[in-house]
């Protein structure tokens, strides 16, 4: 039997090594990283970049737990794969002790037992001196198996295991597929390719491919870069990556100093709030192309240094970025039909869980039932 992945990022390629090396024969299809973004015309994925933030805390069971699996596998691919990818520099989850969201985060770090320090007033600020908080936070510093990975780093390490378990990986794109009675087939932009089942991991861009499109949303996203020389990244060198949850829901994030293909450190913002929505393929590849919103990174860069009073900048730039939502604000991990299953939808948190996401997607693959967890909604009651 030859199963099939489309989508060679995070949960792709992820699902193609517990595949591969629970013996099945598997062709990983997915192109490389573009070397011109802005001039490129194919798909996109959104792993292109140096660091996200990992952790177990999350104010929904389902994210913690799919986390905790991905973190408790990571020393294991790193060493199967000679790849580092994952930086233990803790990370930190603070906002309004009243507030819902840190009422259920600290909920389900009670009820999972997940170590983690609690922080308060004088304590929080001697701890955390890199930032300034107002008064009334409540910060939770998970210090062990938290920091940041390395998203490019994490896939090629899941790749190459994925290879060495025999799977093929296929750099091509696919353009559509077709079921029939004696299988599925794939059509790409390098030929075609014939398969017993079929994995649909491509995030954004899956409902190109897929015969019946997902409920997804997929919104634009910015992010700013600031860069540090080498003065302010070693005053830096010991800082947590931050996740700051407002009370309206938003959550903001820092990633510590992390040095770049360009050769420079830079600073990492996200938490762009301003929800445009991309409706098609060729506006997630119009806003790939397009370089950001200025306005947004400068917003996010004012946040920065609210929260960084005398950080020092050498300078700025932003990066696009995309997010797929679902309606239950979990991935869509789903058999379609007899021959065809999806494992999409990262709700902006899938980086530091995608390995045991991959694993589910493949469970569905090989047509077996998930859990009752695996479908337990992340939207407030």
């Amino acid at each position: 039997m030859v199963i099939a992945v489309i989508g060679a990022g995070m949960i792709g390629a992820a699902a193609a090594r517990h595949l591969a090396q629970a013996g099945h024969e598997v062709a990983l299809i997915g192109p490389p990283e573009p070397q011109d973004k802005s001039s490129h015309q194919g798909v996109f994925g959104s792993h292109y970049d140096e660091g996200r933030i990992t952790r177990a805390l999350d104010p929904w069971p389902f994210w913690s737990r799919v986390s905790r699996a991905s973190i408790a596998r990571y020393a294991a691919i790193e060493a199967q794969s000679g790849i580092r990818f994952f930086h233990p520099t803790g990370t930190v989850m603070a906002g309004a002790k009243d507030s819902p969201y840190i009422r259920r985060l600290c909920d389900v770090q009670q009820d999972q037992q997940l170590a983690c320090d609690r922080l308060e007033g004088a304590t929080l600020a001697a701890r955390l001196p890199f930032f300034r908080f107002d008064e009334g936070t409540l910060a939770l510093h998970e210090t062990q198996g938290a920091g940041h990975i390395n998203p490019r780093a994490l896939v090629r390490a899941q790749i190459r295991l994925a290879e060495m378990a025999g799977a093929r990986h296929l750099p091509e794109t696919v353009l559509g597929l077709d079921d029939s009675a004696t299988g599925v087939h794939i059509r790409t932009d390098h030929g075609d390719v014939m398969a017993d089942q079929v994995l649909v991991a491509a995030g954004g861009f899956a409902n190109m491919i897929l015969p019946e499109p997902l409920p997804l949303t997929v919104y634009a996203r910015t992010v700013v870069m600031l860069e540090l020389d080498a003065a302010e990244a070693a005053r830096l060198a010991a800082m947590p990556s931050l996740i700051w949850l407002e009370p309206d829901g938003n959550d903001p994030y820092l990633l510590p100093p992390i040095r770049y293909p360009d050769g420079r450190i830079y600073l990492k913002m996200g938490g762009d709030v301003v929800d445009v929505v991309l409706r098609d393929t060729q506006e997630i590849t119009d806003w790939f192309r397009s370089g950001g919103n200025p306005a947004v990174g400068r917003m996010l860069e004012a946040q920065v240094r609210a929260r960084m009073p005398g950080l020092r900048v050498q300078s700025t730039h932003v990066q696009p970025c995309v997010t797929t939502f679902t309606p239950q604000n979990i991935p869509a991990l789903e058999r379609l039909g007899p021959r065809l299953s999806v494992a999409v939808g990262g709700c902006g948190r899938a980086a530091k869980c995608s390995d045991e996401l991959g694993r589910l997607g493949a469970e569905l693959a090989l047509g077996r039932s998930l859990p009752d967890w695996a479908r337990e909604a992340a939207v407030p009651a």
